[in-house]
């Protein structure tokens, strides 16, 4: 278990196939336009914070959001007025963006990192195996099963909540 705290503002937001896949030659390995959209609903009009080959896989910046971009090196092209650069994310106070939440939402290494600051884990589990070398990292030993979100025949999204250290059985209520 993590001994760093919960930020109250931080919400890990991913989808992951069966096996735990979430990326395959830089890209996503499923195409399912309701996953896409719940996605989009769920954070729009807040800050996303994503790795810099998680925005180049999309392309462009998500519009109607504060697109926060974490990159241990200078980007080759200058940033889009509503993309800001995150150079280290071990420094990355959540209090420092005008947003009531900060949704991170990947890649593997920016969930890696930033997992166990997370109060809580928006996940979407697509109902297939996929093949990819990016995968979802371990989070079941810092966060409990809580609600499902959405039920919907190709995926289910679960809303996970941060496990308090010492106390197995309880379940954080940040953000509620």
């Amino acid at each position: 278990m993590s001994n760093v705290q919960p930020h109250p503002k931080l919400i890990a937001i991913g989808a992951m196939a069966e096996n735990r896949v979430i990326g395959v030659d830089g890209r996503m390995p499923w195409h399912i336009p309701d996953e896409f959209r719940w996605f989009r609903s769920a954070t729009l009009g807040h800050a996303v914070l994503m790795g810099r080959k998680t925005l180049e896989s999309i392309g462009r910046p998500l519009p109607g959001r504060k697109n926060l971009v974490a990159s241990r090196r200078i980007l080759p092209f200058a940033p889009p007025q509503d993309v800001e650069l995150i150079s280290d994310l071990a420094a990355f106070d959540p209090d420092t963006v005008a947003s009531a939440r900060v949704f991170v939402a990947g890649g593997a290494e920016v969930y890696r990192q930033m997992l166990p600051r997370c109060s809580e884990l928006w996940l979407t589990r697509v109902h297939r195996h996929a093949e990819g070398e990016a995968v979802f990292p371990e989070f079941e030993d810092l966060f409990r099963a809580g609600e499902c979100l959405l039920e919907h025949a190709d995926f289910r999204v679960t809303r996970w909540f941060r496990s308090m250290p010492g106390n197995s059985g309880s379940v954080s209520n940040y953000g509620n």
